[in-house]
């Protein structure tokens, strides 16, 4: 069965975006998300699903825990999360119903030492 996102208010499709990556059940999460998405964080950016969901399925991230969420006017959604030890602010604007921007904030500084 097909789910009208328009009957769902953003803050509970960026939850179940979320909630779907922390299952790493990306197919799911991809419902949530605008073909046209745009991506952007300290280390990368992206424009469109597709390059956005390579990049996350290999990540193999830790699960995310949820610390707060935020919600202005009819499409604003923020989150604080930390994944492992980092902290991070995401900012997520949906339109139709969909999520079609996110931006990230957090210090890169964990990720870069790995890659040394």
């Amino acid at each position: 069965m097909q789910i009208n996102r328009y009957d769902i208010n953003p803050k509970e499709i960026v939850l179940e975006f979320l909630e779907a990556l922390n299952r790493k059940d990306f197919k799911s999460a991809r419902n949530y998300v605008s073909d046209k998405v745009s991506y952007m964080a300290p280390l990368n950016s992206f424009n469109g699903a597709e390059p956005y969901f390579k990049y996350v399925e290999h990540l193999n991230l830790p699960k995310l825990d949820i610390k707060k969420v935020f919600t202005e006017g009819s499409n604003d959604v923020c989150v604080f999360w930390e994944v492992a030890t980092i902290f991070v602010s995401a900012w997520y604007q949906v339109h139709n119903g969909k999520i079609s921007s996110m931006r990230l904030v957090f210090d890169p500084r964990p990720f870069l030492q790995q890659q040394k």
